[in-house]
């Protein structure tokens, strides 16, 4: 099912719709503010399973990051020092996802081998409405295998088994900027994106 939503202004009960779908363990697209998002609720471990499948994605090559809110969620999930959080506090919200050491919040199931998680902090309405309203991270992983999908009709063709699909127009092209850093606040360059680089150093 695919569901027009407002990008500025997202209305309040397409988000409830939305929240419906994740709180009963269901999988959705949405806009990120870069590009469009696979997710689910963090903590449903069927539902992240799910994901996977309908992205045909390995756990153990690739694991999930998740978004939070805002700052003060991201040190509810991962360990965050002063050197790193001077940091992150510049680069949220926006199109940064962080790696970070995981806390035990976070399930194993999107941790990495050295008990790693990605966060980010979205600067989309439409991702922070249904942050605010559901109340827990979401998973995000771009929707796309090769390349990511800008039109959510593409999507629905692509991806079989998403319970619902926000459509708040066409999606961005290049995914967020993956930056890890440990809680010194050193800082090494995972993946080049839609951040910029220039004000991180």
């Amino acid at each position: 099912m695919i569901l027009p939503i407002d990008p500025a202004h997202p209305e309040p009960r397409k988000i409830r719709r939305a929240v419906e779908v994740l709180r009963g363990g269901g999988v959705i697209a949405y806009p990120t503010g870069t590009v469009y998002g696979l997710g689910c609720s963090l903590f449903n471990k069927k539902a992240i399973e799910k994901v996977y499948r309908i992205k045909g994605a390995d756990p153990e090559k690739k694991p999930f990051s998740f978004l939070c809110p805002d700052l003060s969620h991201i040190s509810h999930y991962a360990t965050v020092g002063n050197g790193a959080y001077r940091i992150i506090k510049r680069l949220v919200p926006g199109p940064y996802t962080f790696v970070l050491e995981a806390t035990k919040e976070v399930p194993k199931l999107v941790q990495t081998k050295r008990k790693e998680v990605g966060i980010r902090v979205p600067d989309h309405p439409v991702a922070l409405a249904l942050l605010e309203a559901l109340g827990e991270p979401i998973i995000s992983t771009s929707a796309g295998k090769s390349e990511p999908l800008t039109d959510p009709s593409e999507i629905k063709e692509q991806f079989h088994g998403l319970d619902l699909i926000l459509d708040a127009g066409t999606g961005g092209v290049q995914p967020s900027t993956i930056l890890n850093i440990d809680p010194e606040g050193n800082v090494i360059v995972l993946r080049e994106g839609a951040g910029p680089l220039d004000n991180i150093f």
